[in-house]
């Protein structure tokens, strides 16, 4: 009885690590099920094309314009006469170049939305964020862009001149039959200059606040220490939550639940954030981007890492449930909120996604310039490619090491937990991690985390220095 009672044993061990192996396989993309892996969005077939010419109009003021028109014509400038009630415009409106009220526009379409004014002949429409004074041309033949759509996040300009160099020139490329198909279904083409306007609620170079823990640091029944050491094992190790528990437990007699680990963790997580996003870096002229998966809630979603090739710095980490141009925005934007002042030759490696394209137009709009270099494909196809490919394949290595960090997790329960697990990914990297392309040095040397022990009381350290860091910011900003 004592020998089958061994033998079952045996087997079950046998099975155990059986299982254990198949579960590590069925976290690799490669292994997943076909409805598992994460989709891979075709996106080479949205052209960006050049920036076009802005036009800042003059800013014209109504009551001056009110007394050239008497002085020149000898009679004063009446308000507009409605002879029909619909055609009447909103006490509210305003026109936006020279600001003269609603007595002196006209409704231009009908209700439909365009408005006229009587004084200085702009016509602009209501649903129109910018203001009237820019104008948008084609940078190939100069003609104004027409608005054609109006999406959620943005508008759609067109030049609709059809001896624009631009349309000319892709008429001219199309094969016989392309030119047979485009008359049947010009829809299907993209021949015209297109311009895409971004309207998002996100104001560039502005820092967002983290959300509140739900766990208090300051009130927790765990020692620094064992704090450090939670950490330690999480991050560092990446150890699931159920793994560190064991190991409290197994190794140092420290009773604590798995539940209690990832609160630890989602608290330092939203704790050290102002303090690396807000940490004064000193960057190279070298910065790479990608975007990799993460699930969240059984699905996946994206981190936009954005990294100083150079340094070996996270500077930007956005997790986000699209892979979009606001998301891309906002992952540009966190690493220009760590230069002191932008430089001219600013430059991102990036891949071949058109929406990093698409922000460099959105930060255009708004002053800040800078080049979008992308690596194509996996071969170098073109010199570009071949020049910029060792820094797209050091973010590559980035999102390798983030992946064999996050993997035993297989994924988070909340849309907070995947970025407190960022945020401390991120602060591991920079302040703790030694790297071997800096001669297993840290990226960024902090001088209060050179001489301490180990790894728990950098770790603690890192805490303290981040509530210190809060607590100025507070003090300064009340």
């Amino acid at each position: 009885m004592k020998q089958i009672i061994n033998v079952l044993l045996t087997y079950i061990q046998i099975q155990y690590h059986i299982i254990c192996y198949l579960l590590t396989l069925l976290v690799s993309k490669d292994f997943m099920p076909k409805d598992e892996i994460p989709i891979s969005k075709k996106y080479h077939h949205l052209q960006v094309d050049d920036l076009p010419i802005i036009e800042v109009l003059e800013k014209l003021d109504y009551q001056k314009l009110i007394i050239a028109y008497e002085q020149e014509h000898g009679k004063p400038l009446k308000p507009v006469r409605r002879r029909n009630a619909k055609y009447k415009v909103p006490e509210s409106m305003t026109c936006p170049r020279c600001g003269a009220p609603h007595i002196y526009l006209y409704d231009n379409t009908g209700g439909r939305g365009q408005y006229l004014c009587k004084i200085c002949k702009t016509n602009f429409n209501d649903k129109i964020r910018f203001s009237k004074t820019v104008i948008f041309r084609c940078p190939h033949c100069s003609r104004t862009l027409e608005q054609i759509k109006e999406r959620k996040n943005f508008y759609i300009y067109k030049c609709k001149n059809d001896d624009c160099s631009f349309y000319l020139k892709n008429l001219r490329s199309m094969s016989k039959e392309e030119k047979k198909h485009f008359k049947k279904y010009p829809h299907k083409f993209k021949v015209r200059y297109i311009y895409r306007e971004f309207d998002f609620d996100f104001q560039p170079l502005s820092k967002e606040s983290p959300d509140l823990p739900k766990v208090d640091i300051s009130g927790i029944h765990s020692s620094p220490h064992t704090l450090g050491l939670i950490l330690t094992y999480y991050v560092n190790y990446g150890l699931s939550s159920r793994n560190v528990a064991a190991i409290m437990e197994d190794v140092h007699n420290v009773n604590i639940s798995h539940q209690t680990v990832i609160n630890y963790a989602d608290s330092v997580g939203y704790l050290v954030k102002p303090y690396l996003d807000n940490y004064p870096y000193e960057l190279s002229d070298s910065f790479c981007g990608d975007e990799t998966y993460i699930k969240v809630y059984g699905k996946w979603q994206y981190i936009f890492f954005f990294f100083d090739a150079v340094k070996k710095i996270i500077l930007s980490y956005h997790v986000s449930p699209n892979r979009d141009t606001p998301s891309a925005i906002k992952a540009i934007n966190d690493v220009l909120t760590k230069m002191d002042t932008i430089p001219d030759n600013l430059n991102f490696v990036v891949d071949g996604n058109p929406i990093y394209l698409l922000a460099k137009h959105y930060f255009y709009q708004q002053g800040i310039n800078f080049d979008i270099t992308q690596v194509l494909g996996l071969t170098n196809d073109d010199p570009v490619s071949k020049e910029n490919r060792p820094l797209k394949q050091i973010i590559e290595r980035l999102n390798r090491t983030f992946k064999k960090s996050y993997r035993s997790r297989c994924g988070f329960k909340s849309s907070k937990g995947s970025v407190s697990y960022v945020n401390l990914f991120a602060a591991y990297f920079n302040f703790l991690r030694p790297h071997s392309a800096l001669e297993k040095k840290v990226p960024v040397t902090v001088p209060q985390l050179i001489n301490l022990p180990n790894m728990p009381a950098r770790w603690g350290k890192l805490i303290e220095l981040a509530q210190e860091h809060i607590l100025y910011e507070q003090q300064h900003s009340a």
